[in-house]
């Protein structure tokens, strides 16, 4: 029994490690792919090997973040308390789940299709390759949006085996959305990663000069959103979500100030998780009501 609990707390502490719940970033927009490319609802099957496979795509590719970035997480005083940094989760604990979220994400792209097992490796490695990019570029939020475009991508050839009409707008808005939040978020750590020689657009723009470009970014994104209706053939039910979306994105800028960051975790995982959400409702809503627009 008290074995039993341990490894319970153990496994406690590397869900919270790898922020387990920021899965519905990604999540819901995997689900909108595999929605659009069945016109309609997946079958079970499909859906259950996409989620096993997002979730041990972003499992593997958080976990390889943490054990990267564990120096600079040290020696950083807002990360300095996550669980590698503190000695709650050893190093070799942190590769054992790093690589058997890396195993399960390959075993459930091959019980999909042939293409999905194929692009998997090209996921799968940008998403770890991003951990790196800070090291030497400023863009690495674009980087990141990069990543998390093939969760689209990703859902629409779980269920169409082909990349064949696939609504490439969507992923694009994905790119510009992630790297509008991420620039953001990235605000929080500009003094430590200059001190450190690290890159992100705060760090080396200033804070105000890289709101204004995220405000840029996510404008962009809403226009790929909104043009992704027309090329996916959606009704209003679909435009109806992104102008909700839009209003999720505004009061996210409204919320967090570059002088006044203290919001800015509400902002982050609240609104971001809702936009996310938002565009899969409206997909859903579209093609439910394909025939008969509101």
């Amino acid at each position: 029994m008290g074995r039993g609990v341990m490894l319970l707390d153990k496994l406690k502490v590397l869900l919270e490690m790898i922020q387990f719940k920021l899965t519905i970033f990604a999540m819901p927009f995997a689900f909108t792919g595999a929605f659009l490319a069945a016109r309609g609802l997946p079958e079970a099957r499909v859906v259950w090997w996409i989620v096993l496979a997002m979730v041990g795509a972003r499992t593997c590719a958080m976990g390889f973040n943490r054990i990267v970035d564990r120096r600079f997480d040290a020696r950083n005083p807002r990360t300095a308390a996550r669980a590698l940094p503190a000695g709650a989760v050893s190093l070799a604990e942190a590769w054992a789940m790093v690589l058997l979220a890396g195993l399960l994400f390959f075993f459930a792209c091959s019980r999909l299709n042939p293409l999905t097992l194929q692009l998997a490796p090209l996921a799968l490695g940008l998403t770890l390759f991003y951990s790196y990019t800070k090291r030497f570029t400023a863009w690495c939020h674009v980087v990141l949006g990069a990543a998390l475009a093939f969760s689209p991508l990703g859902g629409w050839v779980a269920v169409a085996g082909s990349l064949h009409d696939f609504p490439s707008l969507l992923s694009l808005g994905v790119i510009f959305w992630v790297a509008g939040f991420d620039t953001i978020y990235a605000c929080l750590d500009a003094d430590f990663d200059q001190g450190e020689g690290l890159h992100s657009l705060p760090s080396r723009l200033g804070k105000e000069t890289a709101f204004r470009l995220a405000g840029g970014f996510h404008v962009v994104a809403l226009g790929c959103f909104f043009l992704t209706g027309w090329q996916a053939g959606l009704n209003l039910w679909y435009y109806a979500g992104v102008v909700a979306a839009a209003g999720a994105l505004l009061y996210q800028h409204i919320l967090v100030k570059p002088q006044d960051l203290s919001r800015i975790h509400a902002s982050f995982f609240s609104m971001n998780g809702l936009i996310s959400i938002i565009i899969f409702v409206a997909t859903c809503l579209s093609l439910f009501f394909e025939s008969s627009p509101p």
